[in-house]
């Protein structure tokens, strides 16, 4: 799964698989809070979440955002991954207060599995909904999942600008001289309270 020039479409989890990391990332979250035992990790594992790639974990509250954190590269496989990704979201994204154990009823997942990120040279190298945008110069990095454009309705400028300014912190203009980085995701979500019983 890691080689270059990966697309979403050949990011091969099955609904199966989709739904296994669904519940090993619901699994997480009531496995901290006490409200599952035992942990099902090992018992939700399939040979496709055993491959090594990024993936970014959304986590929504009533409809707004509540946290989002990922990587995009990683050598654990993702069975492993995603959960210290679902717990760094839930945590440790300094935008927002820890996430609440009376929050769980009415929180929803959604999973962006990622493609290896790809350099390009301009805005113009992008399609909007399918890639998501990469920002990095120095130690300063930021970026939007694909989802983000769909959800904004921005323009390919606009996007890239947004991230620069928003993400980034290298201003609106930034972009013109940081390096870009294109990629893909494979996006999956489901409301928490289905995926595990307690």
């Amino acid at each position: 799964m890691n080689e270059r020039g990966m697309k979403a479409s050949s990011i091969l989890l099955s609904p199966a698989d989709q739904q296994n990391l669904l519940r090993l990332a619901a699994d997480t979250l009531f496995h901290h809070f006490g409200l599952t035992s035992p942990y099902r990790g090992e018992q939700l594992m399939t040979p496709a979440l055993e491959n090594c790639c990024g993936l970014f974990v959304s986590l929504y509250h009533r409809g707004k955002l509540r946290g989002c954190i990922g990587q995009f590269q990683s050598d654990q496989p993702l069975f492993k991954l995603i959960q210290s990704v679902t717990l760094s979201s839930a945590f440790h994204d300094h935008r927002f207060e820890p996430l609440q154990a009376d929050e769980l009823r009415e929180l929803t997942l959604e999973i962006s599995v990622l493609t290896p990120l790809e350099a390009i040279q301009s805005p113009d190298e992008l399609e909007l909904g399918k890639h998501g945008i990469y920002i990095r110069k120095g130690f300063q990095s930021g970026t939007f999942l694909p989802q983000v454009a769909t959800k904004t309705h921005w323009s390919k400028e606009e996007f890239v600008a947004n991230c620069s300014q928003n993400k980034a912190g290298l201003g609106r203009d930034g972009w013109h001289t940081a390096e870009l980085f294109r990629y893909e995701a494979l996006i999956f979500s489901g409301p928490l309270p289905a995926l595990s019983h307690y």
